[in-house]
């Protein structure tokens, strides 16, 4: 054991005396996770790389977006097509079901299964580009996202646009025919997919695309094939029938099997291309998809109208549609005056009347004329209505800025993020959808309003007016039975009220899911309904797929499996568990997520205390939640309640810390000037080391100095002591570049990686403090290096590890030292490294003494980016430019909103500037990508390929640790500041 092993106790969770465990905990017999023979039959088939066993990945899988957690018995990372196959098999042949999950961010219990859970988004990510844009072909675990991002560039887009697009995948997408604001009945999947791959029940693969695909079905399943067309021809045979299935799908409608697929294809493979969509993973995996791709109107003309009750907006949602809007969004005025807790929505919306509503309406043109029609028949349209402006920020105007038009998105989105953010602790949220007829949707809010109100929710509706299509949430506490009893009441009115008064969809766009299932046959009637059981007889008659999932006779099913939420740390404790966390966190595909860190902590808190549940969950929590975090908080951006995980993980590794590790950080605050030289000669000696001693492949030093850290390592402790890493540079120099004070513009902080770390090995070029001091001067914006930063530093090196006291005195230490550089807050302080820009702006202010935060407001600190983007580039002339560069945006970079100035900058350097589109947090984080490499090399991994496709001239970033992160992923390609490549661009002939 090393010496300083952290003890795992430190972060067991706090309870109170008369704690008590949850009714839904995972039962004692779980706590070595998956049981035999299970789990050796799985390892022997698949490999044990492949399988998940320890209990604390069964409960991490265990939660989706929905108010439903079932614990999966086994979980499996499929790599293929063939593993998925034999999986099936395997469950055919031992009794067992199998569910598919993806994203998680399915709202209903979609993602969710008590025995084989298959994980089919880790290693199925892919997008490729078709016909110039014009067709798609992707893989099931790819986000709509990520995909739009790779047809941007050809002018297009998919039609489908759901709200969690940033992560939800588009296998989830298609499996449950999810539409989004936009989509309607006519851009969903199953209008837009071409074609489409999937494995049957059996292990039976079938591509749509293959011209051959009915032979070859009709060979290999020839009942199946007989039982498709027979069913056809019995639904075609009643005409009433066929009517009525025409009739629901006028509206949005993903309750129950596509119907329809029997209408609309002519043989058994297009019948299943159709049932397949919307199927939520009971008829087979979804395994490729090529979507027929829709035009992406770049050009946007949007207005947030209000009116003066629910019938006066509804009345006017015929007319925008009429008029070209592409959407119409409605907000009630209970959701409105929600909405005032959620950042950047106008306050004085909480004094808006209860009656108000608001319509948020989209334009979205091909090009300036057709924008000018639009705008044209907007303007007839809002002539003729009877508007409110009953609080001074409400203009009821339509504009074309991009800034306003964000926000009225995000006001539009804060309906989630104000409810889910500010329930009550302990109670879960459940997102329901349903749609009425468009021209009774000022009814049907009126009704559901009155329902909810009746049931004591809290009452709010908003929703895509254009289609008819609302929304609303309710929080209740599933371990109270009077709450479920009262969730259960109002469900049962609610599926009567939109069935029978409206003849409504009681899932528009959620798929029917675990909580519907059992009133599918109130919508369907017993006919229709079941012919969707006969169809899923007919496709999987051994019951293997996602039991439970569309289909379910027993009329309480939907309240099985309701989710405790215990309360868990504060900064955690909004958690709604969506999931839009996790594309965006560095440890995604190595250990947890962000979702999963909270969810852990939750089962945690379930148990009795000392239960070895809660033991071996707490001995798995220090490796995989805390020490591979990276702690960059970009969870915190894309979280729509705003939690920060990365902050709950710094205090973790906090409460680990010892009394003498605190001192020991707090000394080497104190004596970071010392600390610092050491750490460059160290550098120095290592580099000195390599050259001398490079072997006959070259490689010789760098495996000495890799073999002693990671005695080191072994002996002390592998969160304390770094790993060699061969793409280590050479030190820096031991001189600052000499500046002058007199007639400075700013004062230049050289961060202390840049003081420490000199440039990638073959690099030719000045260093970054002399390019930040020479192309300054050349633009005529001198910058003056203060003579004792040497044992300064912006204190991300004690945060990031949760060391207080030695966070505390350096951040304290930092701004007295730029209060005086700075004569007072006079000149701005430019910052080299992004990360430490944000540290000195940000980071450091909540550990300031009271004295030195009033300082802090006065200072001005300026990223380099931004240095050189407003400062620099209007005053310099570009003398030579390289071909290509490829850009790495790092995590701070998005904190502080500078991305595009990377670009400009780049581009000033560049005739082509390439931004991977699989950029994200390189998890170098400082030094975490020197202590866990596994960390960096995991969230590096889809970068470093995208970039490893071709060659670039330049290499660019703006942050010293995350350039060698960068270096380490894809082979020493020489990343450098894009700072030093602008000097070299402008540098006079």
């Amino acid at each position: 054991m090393p010496l300083l092993d952290p003890k795992p106790g430190a972060l067991r969770p706090r309870t109170e005396a008369d704690h008590a465990p949850a009714a839904d905990r995972v039962p004692q017999e779980r706590a070595h996770g998956t049981p035999q023979p299970l789990r050796s039959d799985l390892e022997k088939l698949l490999g044990t790389e492949k399988v998940l066993t320890k209990v604390s990945d069964l409960v991490r899988y265990a939660s989706d977006a929905s108010p439903y957690r079932f614990i999966p018995q086994v979980v499996v990372l499929a790599e293929d097509v063939t593993d998925v196959a034999a999986v099936l098999s395997y469950a055919h042949e031992h009794g067992r079901d199998v569910v598919f999950r993806a994203a998680g961010t399915s709202l209903n219990g979609q993602a969710q299964g008590e025995d084989i859970l298959i994980d089919v988004r880790r290693h199925w990510a892919g997008v490729e580009v078709l016909e110039e844009g014009r067709q798609a072909r992707i893989r099931p675990g790819t986000t709509v996202f990520r995909t739009n991002a790779a047809l941007a560039p050809h002018g297009r887009l998919l039609g489908p646009d759901p709200a969690s697009a940033i992560a939800c995948t588009v296998g989830g997408v298609v499996a449950n025919n999810a539409s989004g604001m936009t989509a309607g009945t006519t851009r969903n999947s199953y209008r837009t997919v071409a074609s489409l791959t999937f494995v049957l029940a059996s292990g039976t693969v079938v591509d749509t695309a293959d011209p051959a695909a009915d032979e070859k079905l009709a060979r290999d399943e020839p009942e199946l094939c007989e039982g498709l067309m027979a069913l056809k021809a019995e639904i075609e045979a009643d005409t009433r029938l066929v009517d009525r299935i025409r009739a629901k799908y006028e509206l949005k409608n993903t309750n129950g099997y596509r119907l329809d697929a029997f209408l609309d294809g002519t043989t058994p493979v297009e019948i299943l291309r159709g049932l397949m969509v919307g199927s939520q993973g009971t008829l087979g995996f979804l395994a490729e998809f090529v979507f027929d791709t829709l035009p992406l109107h770049r050009r946007t003309s949007t207005g947030l109208f209000f009116f003066p009750s629910l019938s006066a907006a509804a009345a006017a949602v015929p007319r925008f549609n009429e008029a070209g809007a592409m959407s119409v969004e409605l907000m009630d005025g209970n959701t409105l005056r929600a909405s005032v807790s959620v950042s950047g929505v106008p306050q004085d919306w909480a004094d808006l009347p209860k009656e108000t509503t608001a319509l948020l309406v989209e334009f979205r043109s091909p090009g300036d004329a057709v924008r000018e029609e639009r705008e044209q028949a907007a303007r007839a349209v809002l002539a003729d209505l009877d508007l409110v402006a009953p609080v001074p920020s409400v203009t009821n105007e339509l504009t074309r800025d991009p800034g306003t038009i964000a926000s009225y998105w995000k006001a539009r989105k804060a309906f989630v993020t104000a409810v889910g953010g500010s329930r009550p602790s302990g109670t879960t949220l459940i997102t329901e959808d349903f749609a009425v007829p468009p021209s009774r949707l000022a009814e049907a809010c009126e009704a559901l309003l009155e329902l909810q109100e009746g049931h004591g929710f809290d009452a709010a509706v908003a929703g895509h007016a254009a289609h008819g299509n609302l929304h609303f949430l309710l929080a209740f506490d599933a371990a109270n039975s009077e709450d479920v009893a009262r969730y259960a009441a109002f469900m049962d009115d609610f599926c009567r009220m939109t069935v029978e008064r409206f003849d409504g969809s009681l899932k528009a766009e959620h798929a029917t899911g675990r909580n519907i299932a059992p009133f599918l046959e109130l919508e369907w009637g017993p006919e229709a309904t079941e012919l969707m059981w006969r169809t899923k007889r007919l496709l999987d008659p051994a019951g293997v797929l996602a039991p439970g999932v569309l289909l379910d006779r027993d009329p309480r099913a939907h309240l099985r499996g309701l989710k405790s939420i215990p309360s868990v740390e504060a900064i955690a404790d909004p958690c709604i568990e969506c999931g839009f966390c996790e594309p965006t966190c560095p440890s995604e595909d190595l250990t947890t997520t962000p979702r999963q860190r909270i969810v852990l902590r939750r089962e945690m808190l379930r148990q009795r205390p000392g239960s070895l549940v809660g033991e071996n969950l707490l001995a798995s929590y220090g490796y995989d939640a805390v020490d591979t975090c990276a702690g960059d908080s970009t969870c915190a951006l894309d979280c729509p309640v705003g939690i920060d995980t990365g902050a709950m993980m710094k205090s973790f590794r906090h409460a680990r810390h010892s009394p003498r590790e605190e001192r020991t950080a707090a000394r080497t605050a104190q004596h970071f000037a010392r600390v610092e030289r050491s750490a460059r000669l160290a550098v120095a000696a290592a580099d000195q080391l390599r050259r001398r001693l490079p072997g006959r492949d070259g490689t010789l030093g760098d495996r000495m100095l890799k073999a002693v850290t990671g005695a080191a390592r072994k002996a002390v402790r592998p969160d304390l002591v770094p790993e060699w890493l061969p793409e280590i540079p050479a030190p820096a120099a031991g001189r600052l570049p000499a500046t002058s004070r007199q007639l400075a513009s700013a004062v230049y902080y050289p961060a202390c990686v840049n003081r420490i770390f000199g440039d990638p090995d073959g690099y030719q070029g000045a260093s970054l403090p002399e390019a930040m001091v020479t192309v300054s001067a050349r633009a005529g914006r001198p910058v003056w290096i203060p003579e004792d930063v040497t044992g300064t530093c912006c204190a991300t090196i004690w945060h990031s590890k949760g060391y207080e006291a030695g966070n505390t005195l350096m951040a304290n230490r930092m701004v007295e030292a730029a209060w005086r550089w700075t004569d007072g807050g006079e000149l701005p302080l430019v910052v080299d490294a992004s990360s430490c820009t944000l540290g000195i702006a940000e980071e450091v202010v909540p550990y300031l003494t009271p004295a030195n935060r009033k300082l802090h407001e006065r200072l001005t600190i300026v990223d380099s980016l931004v240095w050189a983007a407003q400062e620099l580039l209007p005053r310099l002339t570009v003398e030579s430019r390289v071909a290509s560069a490829v850009l790495h945006p790092t995590c701070s970079m998005r904190h502080l909103g500078d991305e595009a100035e990377l670009r400009q900058v780049a581009q000033a350097c560049a005739h082509e500037v390439v931004v991977p589109l699989d950029a994200g947090c390189c998890a170098f984080a400082g030094d975490r990508g020197l202590l866990h490499e596994e960390l960096t090399a995991s969230a590096t991994a889809r970068e470093a390929a995208e970039v490893g496709r071709r060659s670039y001239d330049a290499y660019l970033s703006a942050n010293r640790t995350c350039e060698i992160g960068m270096d380490h992923a894809t082979g020493d390609r020489g990343y450098h500041s894009v700072i030093q490549e602008l000097e070299r661009a402008t540098r006079p002939r």
